[in-house]
């Protein structure tokens, strides 16, 4: 294994065991066998690997879910499924869930607009792509922006993140419930 791909396993194995905050680049070095010089090599800084390995984990899921979708269902499933899929892959790799935190979000959102990488979040571009589509073929309402269309959908993995708060009893009704209002609120009538 070449030394890039050695700092890149070693991280994603420590950042799935303890984290981001909790992990360190003299852990990650050690793991992989080199000096800390050696990483700077490599990578400016423990953000732009993490967000390396975020992009490879959220470009697995974009695939996972592209394959299992049906996109001859009503716009209502499709977006019950893809999101219902997100959250459990979120909820099962932590990786994919340190985007979640609300403290490291503003690390990484950082790290995101100076390198100016669209491509970070492919999951959301897809389903951004379903919606213009959507849009463009007239099944969508004209008065919302294209750019607002995501947002809507971000909102409910928000939520996710606080269903103790809501009340867990409920929260798989109330969250398709949300799912369905929002879809049949942007569909033309």
């Amino acid at each position: 294994m070449d030394i890039k791909s050695a700092i890149f396993e070693c991280g994603k194995d420590l950042f799935s065991r303890k984290g981001f905050k909790k992990t360190n680049i003299k852990e990650i070095a050690e793991l992989a066998g080199i000096g800390i010089g050696t990483f700077y090599n490599y990578y400016t800084s423990k953000e732009q690997l993490f967000i390396e390995i975020y992009k490879q984990e959220n470009a697995k899921l974009k695939n996972r879910l592209i394959e299992s979708i049906d996109l001859s269902q009503e716009p209502v499933q499709i977006i019950t499924q893809l999101i219902q899929e997100n959250q459990a892959a979120i909820r099962d790799n932590p990786i994919l869930q340190e985007w979640y935190d609300r403290d490291f979000y503003k690390v990484l959102e950082k790290q995101y607009l100076d390198h100016d990488d669209q491509s970070i979040d492919s999951v959301r571009s897809f389903f951004l792509n379903l919606l213009r589509s959507w849009k463009q073929q007239g099944k969508l309402r004209d008065d919302i922006d294209e750019e607002l269309l995501p947002v809507f959908f971000d909102a409910l993995v928000c939520i996710d993140t606080h269903k103790e708060e809501i009340g867990i009893q409920h929260f798989p009704q109330a969250m398709q419930y949300l799912i369905e209002f929002i879809v049949k609120g942007l569909i033309k009538q």
